[in-house]
């Protein structure tokens, strides 16, 4: 995170709000969430205003979601935020601003997954109706979607870290994970739709089981791996339902680089629940539980 010298406030919000979209400024205003790329304000009982605070990629990633989210809403079985109005820079925040509705639902991070069944069922029809081709215009990540192979060095430094930190009990059994992955064979079918940021903070429950999927910020095309990752990442039990219930069924290479990208996803998460445990930039203490907990599924077979 590159924290960026933006103080938002409530009051700030209603400014904005009232200079630029004069028939929303009466609906009440408060905080939601201070999340890793925006903060997010709730704007009355149905809408939000997600504002940049935390890094400097946050504006483009909110003009992405402005162009690209309405049109795949439609299809999706599960609530998402959909963009409804486009904040400009100004003087009084110099920052691009978005306007969505808003999603119910605690974030999985902090209220889990306990009907395992019915959340795999859920996952598997949300991925199945986005992952479609995407078109030749859509956006690309440099990171996530691609040639698992490629990011092999900040898995190593990842691993390393955890290790260092006295956070991961056997390095070994996550190594071996990464190397099948890397191993299996490439993705060659045409580049789909992607969410590619389903970690537990980014997925509403209630109930137990998933009520919503928010912050598509990093909306890309790409190997659907990516995304069936978060099976892991997200479920207690029952993965198998989910690539059950996938269509068309994953093949065993598919499954062997989701494997991959959730330790690599895991790790990540582990480093930045330990951050939050010891006030670290960046760190978000409950982001560590549900990582250590994808990691011990992960590893399970491999020990």
């Amino acid at each position: 995170m590159t924290p960026v010298d933006n103080e938002i406030t409530a009051q700030l919000v209603r400014d904005l709000v009232r200079d630029q979209h004069p028939d929303l400024a009466e609906h009440p205003i408060r905080l939601g969430a201070r999340g890793w790329d925006n903060q997010l304000w709730r704007l009355g009982d149905d809408l939000a205003v997600r504002l940049p605070w935390a890094t400097v990629s946050a504006d483009a990633l909110l003009h992405k979601e402005h162009a690209w989210v309405p049109t795949l809403a439609p299809r999706l079985p599960l609530p998402i935020p959909i963009p409804q109005r486009l904040g400009v820079p100004s003087k009084r925040f110099p920052r691009s601003w978005l306007i969505t509705t808003w999603v119910p639902g605690t974030p999985a991070d902090r209220a889990p997954v306990t009907r395992a069944f019915d959340a795999a069922r859920l996952l598997a029809t949300f991925l199945t109706a986005l992952h479609q081709p995407a078109p030749n215009e859509a956006p690309v990540s440099r990171d996530r979607g691609g040639l698992l192979v490629d990011q092999t060095e900040q898995f190593a430094e990842a691993l390393s870290a955890a290790t260092e930190r006295g956070l991961i009990d056997e390095p070994a059994a996550v190594r071996a994970v990464w190397h099948d992955a890397v191993a299996a064979p490439p993705w060659t079918g045409p580049p789909l739709w992607l969410h590619a940021d389903l970690h537990p903070a980014n997925v509403l429950t209630a109930d137990g089981t998933l009520c919503g999927v928010i912050d598509f910020g990093d909306l890309c095309a790409g190997d659907p791996a990516y995304d069936l990752a978060a099976a892991w990442l997200l479920l207690p039990d029952g993965i198998d339902h989910v690539h059950e219930a996938y269509e068309p069924a994953p093949d065993p290479a598919t499954l062997r680089r989701a494997r991959g990208w959730a330790t690599a996803r895991a790790l990540h998460g582990i480093l930045i629940g330990d951050n939050g445990v010891h006030g670290r930039p960046g760190g978000k203490p409950s982001w560590g539980p549900p990582a250590h907990a994808a990691l011990r599924r992960l590893t399970a077979t491999v020990r």
